[in-house]
């Protein structure tokens, strides 16, 4: 609890703060009341300290909606290894909400060869994470688009494997009664996987969708009806019930 009683938590960076950029001390602040740890926010395998001295800011609903890095790390070592089993000459990754460009910071840690695109429609979101990657001279393109505009710029080769990470905006999709409900993100997430596969129907895919730990069983069983292979993963990272996972699908190879 702060010294002036209230607290520095998620629903007030996304309410107060949304559009703001964050000093380092407002984000440490949010991770210490909220999760009891000032590096909570670590990003692009830094804590925030040292990555506020490299230059990287973070607007307020990034800081809350970013896959930090212990759970990108976690997700990476999963994709990399579902991906192995397939042939390919190379490797796409594509994040359709980009956010941060974390998860994809952390896929290309363990598929180091990948080649690396992101799309992000919030310009002010998408300026900030422009910056940052620049700043830390990583090799991850991010576009000012949206997703189905993103699909339709990407070009692949036939052999390639095309990787995407999918987590778009969960809104009022997450109950305590039902979990989440993949029908009701913003846009729903079986919308975004009929997109990818029409604008890549010929092509090897595996998909990671980021989940909670409990999902609405109904729409998670529509989701895995459109992939040949599916697997779930839960991260025991956070307190029990407050804890994310994925939802691991391929098409055209497994």
């Amino acid at each position: 609890m702060s010294a002036d009683g209230s607290r520095y938590n998620r629903q007030f960076l996304l309410e107060r703060k949304r559009n703001d950029v964050l000093e380092l001390p407002e984000v440490e602040r949010y991770g210490l009341d909220s999760y009891g740890d000032v590096d909570y926010v670590s990003i692009y395998g830094m804590r925030p300290a040292d990555w506020y001295a490299r230059g990287v800011r973070l607007m307020g609903r990034t800081a809350v909606e970013c896959t930090r890095d212990v759970l990108a790390d976690a997700i990476g070592r999963d994709v990399a290894a579902s991906a192995s089993g397939t042939p390919h000459t190379s490797v796409v990754l594509v994040d359709p909400f980009a956010g941060s460009g974390n998860t994809l910071f952390w896929l290309l840690r363990h598929l180091p060869r990948a080649r690396a695109v992101g799309f992000e429609l919030d310009p002010g979101v998408f300026r900030l994470t422009e910056r940052n990657l620049a700043a830390l001279a990583l090799p991850i393109d991010i576009l000012n688009v949206d997703y189905q505009s993103g699909f339709a710029k990407l070009s692949l080769a036939s052999d390639d494997l095309l990787i995407a990470f999918i987590a778009p905006p969960w809104g009022d999709a997450l109950s305590s009664a039902n979990g989440l409900d993949l029908r009701r993100t913003s846009p729903p997430v079986t919308d975004i996987i009929d997109v990818l596969f029409g604008a890549f129907a010929p092509s090897r895919l595996l998909c990671a969708i980021q989940v909670y730990e409990k999902v609405d069983r109904g729409s998670l069983k529509e989701l895995k009806s459109r992939f040949d292979w599916s697997a779930l993963r839960v991260y025991d990272l956070n307190a029990p019930g407050e804890n994310h996972g994925v939802v691991l699908g391929a098409r055209g190879w497994k």
